[in-house]
């Protein structure tokens, strides 16, 4: 199964894609989608839409996975964001790709065990669980592999709640 990871953004958008092969996670390509800032807002969505299709029909993963947006004190940022957010999830939605949505809080505890890790502690989990020589830069790139695992390990435990429902019957 191959994942999308994906940290929104306006002027940064983070992507990361990971196979789940068996128990093993594996690297397939990572890196950043940025638009110039003193761009129109509507030509920098339209981008990060465009850059987002052009990376599924590269890489033609099975699922998507984005981080929840929570609220920060700069309503502008959190609105453009936001919006960056919904063109994500439009392009991913029209690839017939299904999105799981995870908080910080979901992907601090699938990736470290711990809610409240420091960004640090989870680059350095990306790093060995993905085995890279390095943790990736920007910090949005490792935060969008962070969100894959996430969902790996999400896919993982739903499969195995699935099949013990099926199962018994129920």
């Amino acid at each position: 199964m191959r994942i999308l990871g994906i940290d929104p953004g306006y002027a940064i958008v983070g992507f990361g894609f990971v196979d789940k092969v068996g128990s093993k996670l594996v690297p397939v390509q990572y890196g950043c989608i940025q638009t110039k800032a003193h761009t129109d807002p509507s030509i920098r969505l339209m981008d990060i839409y465009d850059s987002m299709i052009q990376l599924i029909d590269k890489y033609k993963p099975d699922a998507a996975a984005i981080e929840q947006l929570y609220f920060n004190r700069n309503v502008t940022t959190a609105i453009a964001v936001g919006q960056a957010r919904g063109v994500l999830m439009l392009a991913c939605k029209q690839k017939g790709l299904e999105i799981g949505e995870y908080t910080p809080l979901q992907i601090k505890q699938a990736i470290v065990g711990y809610g409240k890790a420091e960004k640090k502690q989870v680059q350095d989990m990306v790093k060995m669980f993905l085995s890279l020589s390095e943790i990736p830069k920007p910090d949005d790139v490792a935060d969008a592999l962070a969100i894959a695992i996430c969902h790996a390990h999400s896919s993982t435990l739903q499969n195995k709640l699935q099949n013990n429902i099926t199962r018994r019957g129920m």
